[in-house]
């Protein structure tokens, strides 16, 4: 049978991702929604973390350069008193700290030295490439290597009161460099108060311009929720141009 010859769709797609899924889970579904390969996404969420997941599609794929970059904001929850290998929830244990006591003061006094131009050493388990290879790999291998220092800013970190019922439990809202691993804040504030810390429940709020008002559940993705392409450089400037010129 020959190929159809009609063009596939283009545009863009803003999702909300389930938990569960990684962000190639998505891009396969959507693939079958949408009827077309050409589908690409614009920044890895962690399995599972929720949220804003932009996608490419068809000629939307090759405009993915201009929105990987964007700014990403975040709310999540560090626990304080328990270390994971992941640094988040879904992580085996790996240390436990009494930590009982700890005030909300005493937390954002710990986070202030977090916000700004700082360095971070990206998790294990991870999509970053070293030595050509994802960190994640190594980490199912068993084998863990030493990883550089990488630049990231956090443009805020504020910390809000968590549940009522699990004193060791604060919000996190954060906005933040695109490559700023919130696990790793999260890990990183423990340490800094003495014992340790992971993170859970994370949920990205929004990649650049993009919120979770924009953003469709996962089982709507369609044709019909797609943006036009100029959508995905509506943060660039922009110059308007006449014939003469």
């Amino acid at each position: 049978m020959a190929r159809s010859s009609l063009p596939g769709p283009d545009g863009l797609v803003v999702v909300d991702k389930p938990a569960g899924w990684t962000s190639h889970d998505v891009v396969a579904k959507s693939r079958g929604l949408l009827g077309t390969r050409k589908v690409g996404h614009a920044g890895t969420l962690d399995p599972d973390a929720t949220g804003v997941l932009l996608l490419g599609v068809g000629r939307g794929t090759k405009l993915l350069r201009f929105l990987s970059p964007l700014g990403k904001a975040y709310v999540g929850e560090v626990v304080l008193g328990t270390e994971t290998s992941t640094l988040d929830a879904a992580g085996d244990v790996t240390a436990v700290h009494t930590m009982d006591g700890t005030t909300l003061e005493q937390v954002r006094a710990a986070a202030v030295a977090f916000v700004g131009d700082i360095l971070q050493i990206p998790p294990m388990v991870s999509a970053v490439k070293v030595g050509g290879k994802r960190l994640h790999e190594l980490a199912r291998q068993g084998i863990e290597i030493e990883r550089e220092p990488r630049p990231v800013t956090v443009h805020h970190l504020d910390v809000l009161p968590g549940p009522p019922d699990e004193p060791l439990v604060f919000t996190l809202a954060v906005g933040c460099s695109s490559g700023t691993y919130i696990r790793t804040l999260a890990a990183d504030i423990g340490h800094a108060l003495g014992g340790g810390a992971h993170l859970r429940n994370l949920r990205r709020t929004s990649v650049g311009p993009f919120t979770l008002a924009d953003a469709v559940p996962l089982d709507k993705v369609s044709p019909d929720e797609l943006r036009p392409l100029v959508e995905a450089v509506r943060h660039l400037p922009r110059i308007e141009a006449d014939e003469a010129l």
